[in-house]
């Protein structure tokens, strides 16, 4: 396992992000070439790339969708 620090796992992510245009693609692209798990990996991720990954599950119904109320 190769020591990474948040900050730069996260910049990671978004660089990969952009060019597969996959954020949960981007994240276990960058487990494999960091070596690291991504439970563990989960732990470095930064708020707005986890509303993003959760945002990509709804999209993939992979998560379900979020109930709303009607206004």
């Amino acid at each position: 396992m190769i020591d990474i620090e948040a900050s730069e796992f996260c910049q990671e992510v978004e660089n990969e992000a952009k060019l597969c245009g996959s954020y949960i693609e981007a994240v276990l692209l960058v487990c494999e070439q960091a070596r690291l798990e991504p439970a563990i990996a989960a732990k470095l991720l930064s708020l707005p790339i986890i509303e993003k990954i959760q945002a990509e599950g709804i999209n993939f119904n992979l998560l379900p969708k979020k109930s709303e109320l009607p206004v």
